[in-house]
């Protein structure tokens, strides 16, 4: 009887313990802050813009630029994404940007071997194919917008300027391209903009100058309607229709700009 009594009485005392601990835990529990729940891959946004904040800007940074919160932690700097095109001669690499996400015939010299997550066979396995294709081509995309102007020969605004501008505006912007003697008008140095605007570059409206609205300065349309043009002879190396050309143009005429007072 005498050893029955003290083996209920340790079981009430364990009783006690566990309760007083749980009791405890339970308060850090409470008191802890909850970390944010991390991304499930497959049910957020295929934006690429998106995708960029949940899978690269750890890394690479919010503007792509380098400077992510883990960037100092890696073996080997993480890359600045807004020069890409600027590094391959002022054509954005598209493909090899592709192939490098997806981790399809490449190597990972700058980042060692481990160190970047090949993102292709992730996205594949938890969303399928075709939805991991739309999630890259869409984060493509979104590098490719945010590509520093160039003024290098094979940006494809350079060789569009060239192109189709170059003849009243001149090969330097400036307003003194072989056919400018002929127009009623001449053609604005397309260099001041900035300055003109306060110093700030006016991207919107040059789109719209360049599509074919608000041209006042060009009297009944001795500039051509470019937006026109890009429809019916599109460029084969500007990806994404008309839109393309005209931001590919718009972003050559900001790089070009004199920053002067």
């Amino acid at each position: 009887m005498m050893c029955m009594t003290r083996r209920v009485a340790a079981v009430a005392i364990v009783v006690v313990i566990a309760g007083t601990a749980g009791d405890r835990l339970e308060g850090q529990r409470a008191s802890a802050p909850v970390p944010a729940q991390a991304p499930t891959i497959g049910i957020e946004s295929l934006a690429g813009v998106d995708s960029f904040s949940l899978y690269c800007a750890a890394c690479h940074g919010d503007s792509g630029e380098g400077d992510g919160p883990v960037a100092s932690a890696l073996r080997t700097p993480p890359p600045d994404l807004t020069t890409l095109a600027r590094r391959s001669g002022g054509a954005f690499p598209g493909v090899a940007v592709r192939d490098t996400i997806m981790g399809s015939g490449r190597a990972l010299a700058a980042h060692g071997t481990t160190e970047m997550p090949v993102w292709g066979p992730m996205f594949r396995a938890f969303e399928g194919d075709a939805r991991a294709q739309e999630r890259v081509g869409n984060l493509v995309a979104h590098l490719e917008s945010i590509q520093v102007p160039t003024t290098a020969p094979g940006d494809a605004g350079s060789r569009l300027f060239r192109t189709y501008c170059a003849s009243c505006h001149g090969t330097d912007a400036r307003g003194n391209g072989p056919m400018a003697e002929q127009l009623r008008r001449v053609p604005p140095d397309l260099t001041q903009y900035t300055r003109r605007n306060g110093g700030v570059f006016p991207s919107e409206r040059v789109y719209r100058i360049v599509e074919g609205r608000d041209v006042p300065s060009h009297g009944d349309r001795e500039m051509p309607v470019w937006g026109d043009v890009f429809r019916m002879v599109p460029s084969p190396r500007a990806a994404g229709g008309v839109g393309a050309q005209i931001d590919a143009v718009v972003r050559y005429l900001e790089s070009i700009q004199e920053r002067g007072a």
